[in-house]
């Protein structure tokens, strides 16, 4: 266990999204969300992977792949800040992401594959770290991250969207 970050110098938005990992290791959150998202989204009709709440919201489709993209991102900011690059790196606009993304026109099956894929990548790398790295930072979005932090906000941002999901997309009955 490797315990939480020091959020003093970190963006209020990404603060909450670390708030939202349940205990002290985000991997095993990370791990366990892996098989309780993928639930989650197999029980989707059709009909609701294409649903919004609301005119200009997001799909569970959409959704999915915004949490696949940002991981990625996450992860190598991650990896770049873990190796000792300090290089500022530039953010990333994640509604021209999804915009682009094409995501309604894909199956359900293949961004699950892809999720599965994504997180047990990040899985592989985030183990991989020894406990320094997990201390090293730059700065990313113009905002200052650590590897730690980066690490709980993969997993809270996970978190997050799929709250998001099940109190506006699909409230239970």
């Amino acid at each position: 266990m490797i315990g939480k970050p020091d959020t003093s110098n970190i963006h209020e938005m990404y603060t909450g999204y670390i708030g939202l990992v349940p205990d002290d290791d985000f991997i095993k959150t990370l791990h366990d969300n892996q098989m309780a998202s993928k639930e989650y989204f197999r029980a989707l009709s059709d009909e609701a992977w294409l649903h919004r709440y609301q005119e200009g919201k997001w799909t569970p489709k959409e959704i999915l792949l915004h949490i696949i993209d940002a991981e990625r991102i996450f992860c190598y900011r991650a990896l770049r800040f873990a190796r000792g690059d300090e290089t500022p790196l530039a953010g990333f606009d994640q509604d021209a992401y999804v915009l682009t993304s094409n995501a309604n026109a894909r199956s359900s099956s293949s961004l699950l594959d892809e999720y599965d894929s994504v997180r047990s990548s990040s899985l592989d790398l985030f183990r991989s770290f020894d406990d320094g790295a997990y201390d090293l930072g730059g700065m990313a979005s113009d905002r200052p991250f650590t590897v730690l932090a980066l690490g709980y906000i993969t997993a809270g941002h996970e978190i997050h969207h799929l709250n998001i999901l099940k109190e506006r997309y699909f409230p239970a009955s």
